[in-house]
């Protein structure tokens, strides 16, 4: 199974916005840190603001920070909701599917379980288990450590 950029970059706004609680963060700041573009950000940041896992700030001194506490984000949620759209083979797929083996292949079935499985396995993952005590993440999502050489690197 293969995950999304999309969703990738997701949990890593959400992430980001967990470890820098407590103040509203900006697009350019998690685009520096995650590696990633302000416009793919952007309708990242919309998506999940449109989910409620985000709030946003427009104007001069806007931004955003978590729309709920990381302990009730569960990360087998928002998975669900960012990849559901996107079919795992071609044969989920409603257009496109050119597969002779439709009507009579199992492997479908079996694929549909083992991706249930894998959502049941995220279902136990909140984003609060992600950065609570993870001292590494902290340390590359605080304030003033992305973009910049760490002491002592030249």
């Amino acid at each position: 199974m293969r995950i999304t950029k999309r969703t990738n970059i997701a949990i890593r706004v959400l992430m980001f916005c967990e470890v820098n609680r407590g103040r509203l963060v900006t697009k350019s700041e998690i685009a520096e840190c995650c590696n990633t573009s302000e416009n793919h950000l952007a309708q990242v940041i919309n998506q999940l603001g449109q989910m409620g896992y985000l709030h946003t700030q427009r104007g001069r001194n806007g931004g955003m920070e978590l729309g709920r506490p990381a302990s009730d984000i569960v990360i087998g949620e928002v998975f669900r909701a960012l990849e559901s759209h996107v079919p795992l083979t071609e044969c989920f797929a409603d257009v496109d599917n050119t597969c002779p083996l439709v009507d009579a292949c199992r492997l479908k079935l079996a694929i549909q379980d083992a991706a249930e499985a894998f959502y049941e396995r995220l279902d136990g993952v909140t984003l609060d288990a992600l950065v609570c005590d993870n001292d590494p993440l902290k340390a590359l999502m605080a304030p003033g450590m992305c973009g910049r050489p760490k002491a002592g690197v030249a």
